[in-house]
């Protein structure tokens, strides 16, 4: 039997080959670089430019002394409750999501400070600034290493990124108190408008990134966020009331009650925000306490001179901003001379220093006085700006060295909690001594003692616990 065969048709069109596998997208390595250092120049800048505009925030707000520190505090509170959470929120949508969200919502909130009609409208558009820089900072590092295969490009790019805070904290105080003398204290609010915008211009052509299911415990958040919040009102308003009114006495309590319901969730979780494991660690330990003390120093210095340069001598809010300078101007290139010194003798040695540094800088600054030259309390200044810039890169250095590898996020995390809640409480602390303008010399001398003490012990602990754990490390 015949078998019949069917010609093939030749009057089809060639078939069109399959199309290749689409690869992901990526990002060009400098426009998320310049996306990242955008976003965290413009938080650190707002950490520090706000300070000097306070006198002139409270003329025209009529602010007393514990609106001005919930000016400051409200940021940094925010900052600092919301930091434990915002990475794993990144992770959950993708880090350019959450760079997006965080970098739109923080615009927002900086036009809402601009036009803010009264203090509890800059008060509360502050705190919403505050927890969309939580949520920027890890998402802005996740992009950089999504991007930044090669190791060593990487590295480069988280030192670029960590310089811009260092400068946008130097230049914070002056571009504050220029603005704020040429145009308004509003403008050092609009300033962060043109950032945001294009901040959100140069996300459209970062590639979409990549999400992982990360749990979120909601109680955990709300309890951190209540314990800080309460105990930083109990501190301000006990300055401004009594510390002995009903109001501070059960502020005080509420901060232990959420302290404990948090410390207890966290040891029923399977995967806790904080794990409580991680404080077993002497050198978590010494470094989280040293990160609090150097921030609390730093920040309140400037909180502390920006109102004494102002309220107690007169001076404008450019020449206040200017008198920063000589402080802040130097950060940087200490930076990099703590990473070499780490390198060959430990992480305990910078830290070290950098301490005792400020310790002596705030040690000087006893003595201070009303009539004292202007030129006197600007250089006593530079020790606590050197001392700090010398001592965090390897505080920072030794905690993610001494730390497995799977908690280093979480590591990073609290350090970070632990510096902003150190600023926070330096201000709301600080902000009370000084509440009483006819005694502001004896606030401020009380407060740089409150800073030796706190620098001496943290020093000391460095130097005798850290030597042996972080030498072999950071070879």
């Amino acid at each position: 039997m015949a078998i019949l065969t069917r010609s093939p048709r030749t009057d089809l069109p060639p078939a069109e080959p399959a199309p290749a596998p689409t690869l992901p997208r990526r990002s060009p390595q400098g426009v998320v670089l310049a996306a990242s250092l955008l976003a965290f120049f413009v938080i650190s800048l707002d950490g520090s430019v706000v300070n000097v505009a306070l006198p002139a925030i409270s003329d025209s707000l009529s602010g007393s002394m514990a609106d001005l520190q919930w000016i400051i505090d409200g940021y940094t509170l925010m900052f600092a409750a919301f930091m434990l959470t915002a990475g794993t929120f990144s992770d959950r949508i993708g880090a350019s999501r959450a760079y997006a969200w965080g970098l739109g919502l923080f615009t927002v909130a900086s036009l809402a400070c601009g036009i803010a009609p009264n203090l509890a409208t800059l008060i509360g558009a502050r705190m919403v600034q505050g927890g969309a820089a939580a949520l920027m900072v890890p998402a802005s590092l996740a992009l950089i290493r999504q991007t930044y295969s090669d190791p060593g490009k990487r590295a480069r790019a988280i030192a670029i990124w960590t310089a811009a805070g260092s400068v946008a904290v130097a230049l914070g105080p002056v571009i504050g108190g220029m603005l704020t003398s040429g145009l308004s204290w509003r403008a050092v609010f609009y300033l962060n408008l043109p950032v945001g915008v294009l901040g959100l211009a140069l996300l459209t052509r970062i590639a979409a990134s990549p999400r992982r299911r990360a749990p979120i415990d909601m109680l955990s958040q709300l309890s951190i966020v209540t314990s800080l919040s309460s105990l930083t009102y109990a501190v301000i308003e006990g300055g401004r009331e009594s510390w002995g009114s009903p109001a501070v006495l059960g502020s005080l309590a509420l901060t232990v009650v959420a302290a404990v319901v948090f410390a207890t969730r966290q040891k029923r979780l399977e995967q806790p925000m904080v794990p409580l494991s991680i404080f077993k660690s002497r050198t978590v330990v010494v470094c989280l306490t040293a990160g609090f003390s150097i921030n609390a120093v730093f920040y309140g210095a400037i909180f502390l001179l920006g109102m004494y340069f102002q309220q107690v001598r007169g001076a404008s809010p450019i020449s206040t901003g200017a008198m920063f300078i000589p402080m802040c101007a130097l950060i940087s290139v200490v930076n990099m001379a703590s990473v070499k010194l780490a390198g060959r003798k430990g992480a305990w040695l910078p830290m070290t220093i950098g301490q005792l540094v400020m310790t002596a800088g705030s040690l000087l600054m006893l003595t201070v006085s009303s009539s004292t030259a202007y030129l006197i309390p600007v250089l006593l200044l530079v020790p606590i700006g050197l001392g700090g810039g010398f001592a965090v890169p390897s505080l920072t250095a030794a905690i993610m060295e001494n730390i497995d590898g799977e908690r280093a996020g979480t590591a990073a995390a609290m350090l970070n909690t632990f510096r902003q809640v150190g600023s926070c409480i330096a201000v709301a602390v600080f902000g009370a001594l000084i509440a009483d303008t006819a005694h502001f010399q004896r606030g401020m001398n009380t407060s740089f003692v409150i800073c030796v003490v706190m620098l001496l012990v943290t020093a000391a602990g460095t130097g005798l616990l850290l030597p042996r754990l972080t030498k072999k490390t950071l070879k």
